[in-house]
């Protein structure tokens, strides 16, 4: 339950905030002091509806008592256990619960799970998983990957690397990667409603890149189902069906990153589900936990896990793993959140909501500055034109403008991205919608 109190402004000089202009936030700080169902509290007391379910992780609303108090139970229980050469029970129990709502429903072979602790971790692990895949099947050669460019899949060195944001790979080095070109054409698809009818061709790159590069040295490809991060681009249609069909041809392995996509974003459990395209691995996180403790998981195919169990028995199989893979107390808040999103229904309710949804956002189109909008389920993007010279200072605004009227939103460059909790109602759509509105027509 949230808590009904007013703390202090803190001290801001230690805390390195992580992608935020620290100067400038510090100077003007936003302080979230509380949360319960669809609404933050600041730190003056003024309620904020959450567009953005946090940061795309909040799926079943904040607050949940049921979670809160899994988290408690299992720390007065087991608060800390290895994974590496021990195990304990609950970790054991979560991975069969998760395999049998993985991608592809209850006779899905996506029921290998390998826990890690954030989305960027699940995509380097992912990565590595097919690399060792590879060489197991006697195709040590395929050490590339491809990306997609304007793709985010985290900040390990791996991430950054199959990741398409210029901004996140220009100070890095990074492993072999190449990239297909992104699918955002809004000269072709502006205020498409629901997937884009411009673009299969763009699949063919992933041939092209097999030409330039040689099958034999291309491990996997790796895409977002929906690109979340970077402003909510969306597949046209037959896309990933044929990215998989390229995939299979030359036997490079397909990853989907479902980190945003994953429990219940697009109406579906998983975005696998919701496009019916099976991957070979998907790397989620974010909502496994409803956001309450860090925790991430990679599915991988029974076929990749059993071809890397050969050898001695006392052969480590997979040469990789982190302190909190597996962790107890992730687990309890894993658990109780994959029991809330069943008992009501959350992992197909934005299929309930999609077209309210959708004719709400699409019903902006004409406000000040706006050259497209994109939704998928319960998601949505509203792009902004740029100022001359001044790329994402009128999307800035408008996000500022917006939690002065008691509303969350999220930024990247000109694209104004939502994500609500899964529980919201139309009425906060209605909301959602009239604020946005009322800051766009005070905006230059």
């Amino acid at each position: 339950m949230a808590q009904d109190f007013k703390p202090n402004m803190p001290t801001l000089d230690n805390f390195w905030m992580p992608f935020t202009a620290n100067r400038q936030y510090k100077a003007a700080p936003r302080l979230l002091a509380s949360a319960e169902g669809v609404y933050y509290t600041d730190i003056d007391g003024h309620k904020v509806l959450d567009s953005t379910a946090g940061l795309w992780c909040v799926n079943a609303g904040h607050g949940r008592r049921k979670i809160a108090e899994a988290v408690e139970r299992q720390l007065r229980t087991l608060d800390f256990a290895p994974t590496f050469q021990m195990g304990h029970p609950i970790v054991f129990d979560f991975a069969e619960k998760l395999a049998a709502n993985a991608p592809g429903g209850p006779n899905s072979t996506l029921d290998r799970i390998f826990f890690t602790g954030s989305g960027s971790e699940s995509v380097d692990t992912a990565l590595k998983i097919a690399i060792a895949y590879q060489r197991a099947i006697g195709r040590g050669s395929r050490t590339r990957f491809i990306g997609r460019e304007k793709a985010y899949h985290g900040v390990g060195f791996g991430g950054i690397s199959v990741g398409g944001l210029v901004n996140n790979r220009r100070a890095f080095p990074q492993i072999p990667a190449d990239h297909l070109r992104h699918t955002l054409d809004i000269e072709r698809n502006a205020f498409t409603k629901g997937l884009p009818l411009h673009g299969l061709e763009l699949a063919e790159d992933l041939e092209r890149l097999v030409a330039l590069h040689g099958a034999e040295t291309i491990a996997a490809v790796i895409v977002e189902p929906m690109a979340g991060s970077a402003g909510v681009i969306l597949p046209p249609k037959g896309y990933l069906e044929r990215i998989r069909a390229i995939a299979d041809k030359y036997g490079i392995l397909l990853i989907f990153d479902e980190v945003i996509t994953g429990f219940g974003r697009l109406g579906a459990p998983f975005a696998a589900d919701y496009f019916a395209v099976m991957p070979d691995l998907v790397t989620s996180a974010k909502g496994i936990t409803n956001g309450a403790v860090p925790m991430g998981a990679v599915f991988a195919k029974r076929a990749i896990y059993e071809a890397l169990m050969q050898g001695p028995d006392n052969q480590i199989e997979l040469f990789h793993g982190y302190t909190y893979s597996g962790h107890p107390v992730a687990c309890a808040a894993g658990i109780a959140a994959l029991e809330i999103y069943q008992q009501e229904g959350l992992l197909t309710r934005a299929s309930d909501l999609a077209e309210y949804w959708q004719n709400a956002l699409h019903s902006l189109r004409g406000e000040p500055h706006i050259i497209d909008i994109r939704t998928l389920g319960l998601v949505g993007a509203v792009e902004l034109a740029p100022r001359d010279n001044a790329p994402g200072t009128r999307a800035y605004e408008v996000f500022v403008d917006c939690l002065k009227r008691g509303l969350l939103i999220r930024v990247t460059g000109d694209t104004m991205a939502f994500s609500p909790p899964l529980i919201v109602e139309k009425e906060h759509i209605d909301t959602i919608v009239s604020v946005v509105a009322d800051a766009l027509r005070q905006v230059e």
